[in-house]
């Protein structure tokens, strides 16, 4: 479980790093603001690409949490530049990277309740919560953030978003 989670939440995690970097030389070539970039959208019904940062982020810190049977910690949404994201980013990086081995494998079974905003809590064991609900979740964000990026014309590609 440790090594289907921690290892993958990681490398995208280095790898939006790497993204926020690209987004900033874009920014300062073309001789604008690169904290625009945090309300880029597709579509206006879409949260900007700031809260993709912070939900990818909540996702990796809240399934590593769970898994390990930890407290879920609590972060403000209030990231007002990239550096903000950065930070972010790295404090959810130092989060995941917490937890051992020994912390998270044998949770395959283990009872995991999610929250929602509306209704009941999701019921999972470990093992369908982290493939069938987190990760998908973590990525979906990330590649929205990605694709956002993309969209505003930084020099991305595939091996970017997989990292080398």
């Amino acid at each position: 479980m440790h090594s289907a989670s921690a290892p993958v939440f990681a490398r995208i995690l280095n790898n939006m790093l790497n993204w926020l970097d690209r987004a900033e030389a874009h920014a300062q070539a073309r001789k604008f603001d690169a904290n625009n970039y945090l309300g880029l959208r597709l579509a206006p019904d879409m949260l900007p690409f700031a809260r993709q940062i912070q939900i990818a982020s909540d996702a990796a810190k809240g399934c590593m949490s769970r898994l390990a049977g930890a407290e879920i910690p609590k972060w403000e949404d209030n990231e007002a530049t990239l550096d903000d994201l950065r930070a972010r980013i790295r404090k959810t990086l130092a989060h995941v990277q917490s937890f051992s081995p020994a912390q998270v494998d044998g949770s395959d079974d283990k009872p995991i309740s999610v929250p929602m905003r509306s209704g009941d809590a999701l019921q999972f064991t470990g093992e369908t919560f982290l493939k069938h609900f987190a990760l998908p979740n973590f990525m979906f964000h990330a590649t929205t953030a990605y694709a956002l990026l993309r969209h505003a014309g930084v020099d991305l590609g595939k091996a970017d978003f997989l990292g080398r």
